[in-house]
């Protein structure tokens, strides 16, 4: 049994510069379109993590070269071939970027992960490539499945249910400059959760050279034609601020992340508006942000359901506050690395809180909180949580803090240093 990581204690305002690697979505979007391209592309300080490693073996599996073994990546494009079996672990962008890439290549790809993979939807992916004339073999509506490429895809119009996860649509859209005939993506159903993950899909697209039209706020046509990734610059992965942010926030001290960008299509961006509303302060300067934390921590109501991934700091956050919070709009969180609502909820309670579910989201009442072990359920954003109360609530275990190389390999050594 692996042993619990203590979860440091700050003995004072949080005061730190940390630089943050690179982005997981924009590293996994940017491997899906270079392989696809016409032309080799380097990807400059991308994210070395168990995600983008499953992103690059995935793709090798289908034939294409990477030589990710230095600081920046070279791929080179090759013919999409099987037969491969694809390694998704648990990660929704694989999961759900790579079918459809497998449906362009010629023969038949194997998928599946982790245990809890098998438990998160991908109907809409199945169902939507299904639609376009792509044979795929699966026992149920997921995982395990078999994509029977045959080199190509018509193209064509889908509606498909994106409303547990806007990588259905992300996924479809990133292969879509490949098929034969334009594509048309529409969302019908439940609320679109995640929209900023879907304009960096049409960011980098447009960035690549594919011509994409928003036809409306749910409907998406992509045209075919080449892509070139050529020379890209990954940004520093602003969701994964988050936990380094909130450090400043709970502690009443400051914290700056270098080389902010001073626009973006990453969700993170959001922290700078969100934490505000805690009583924070945030300044966009050349260097990148710096967040300071306010002289009262106060709670806060807020609709989460364009930035789920930002919910579990946020909680912990609201969970050292002085007044009750409330998180909207983040149902589709039951459906992530784990049941994220239950487990926040049930663990949080555990340390004396006092945080309950509501149907689209979290109602957080603060308690003095008192020492415990913090289950993690094999999901890094749940880490990250507890690292930030324990920064306030000595004696906090943390199960699992190695679980965190799911998109932040080292945490435990930045969040060490931080405090140094």
């Amino acid at each position: 049994m692996i042993a619990a990581w203590p979860a440091p204690v700050a003995d004072g305002p949080v005061r730190a510069t940390v630089r943050l690697p690179g982005s997981k979505s924009q590293t996994n979007r940017a491997l899906v379109l270079a392989a696809l391209s016409r032309e080799p592309s380097t990807l400059v300080a991308p994210l070395r993590s168990r995600d983008t490693a499953l992103m690059v073996a995935g793709l090798r599996m289908m034939g294409s070269q990477i030589q990710d073994d230095g600081a920046d990546w070279e791929i080179e494009p090759k013919a999409l071939v099987g037969p491969a079996q694809v390694d998704v672990g648990n990660a929704g962008t694989v999961m759900r970027f790579l079918p459809p890439v497998a449906a362009l290549a010629t023969g038949e790809v194997r998928f599946d992960g982790d245990p809890r993979s098998r438990e998160r939807p991908l109907a809409p992916i199945v169902d939507a490539l299904r639609g376009l004339g792509v044979e795929i073999e699966a026992a149920g509506s997921g995982l395990p499945l078999a994509v029977h490429g045959r080199g190509w895809v018509l193209g064509g119009k889908v509606v498909i249910d994106a409303s547990l996860s806007s990588q259905f649509v992300s996924g479809l859209l990133l292969a879509a400059p490949r098929f034969a005939d334009s594509l048309e993506v529409r969302h019908e159903g439940g609320r679109l959760p995640s929209g900023a993950h879907i304009d960096m899909t049409v960011a980098m697209l447009r960035a690549a050279g594919a011509i994409v039209e928003n036809v409306d706020h749910l409907t998406w046509r992509v045209e075919p034609g080449p892509l070139r990734v050529g020379h890209l610059v990954i940004e520093p992965d602003l969701s994964n601020a988050a936990p380094f942010l909130a450090a400043a926030v709970v502690t009443g001290g400051e914290m700056t992340v270098p080389d902010w960008p001073s626009r973006t299509t990453q969700a993170g961006d959001a922290l700078r508006r969100l934490l505000g509303q805690f009583g924070a302060t945030s300044v966009l300067h050349d260097a990148g942000l710096t967040v300071t934390g306010p002289a009262r921590l106060v709670g806060a109501d807020l609709d989460l359901g364009e930035v789920g991934e930002l919910a579990p700091a946020l909680t912990a956050v609201a969970a050292l506050a002085e007044t009750p919070s409330r998180l909207r709009g983040i149902a589709h969180l039951r459906h992530h690395e784990t049941d994220r609502l239950d487990a926040l909820s049930r663990e949080i309670t555990g340390l004396g809180g006092d945080v309950r579910e509501t149907p689209d989201g979290l109602e957080i009442r603060p308690r003095p909180l008192r020492a415990g072990v913090f289950a993690t359920y094999d999901d890094h954003r749940l880490v990250t949580a507890a690292a930030i109360l324990g920064l306030r609530v000595p004696g906090i275990e943390v199960e699992d803090v190695a679980t965190t190389a799911k998109t932040m390999p080292g945490f435990e050594l930045l969040w060490a240093g931080m405090l140094e």
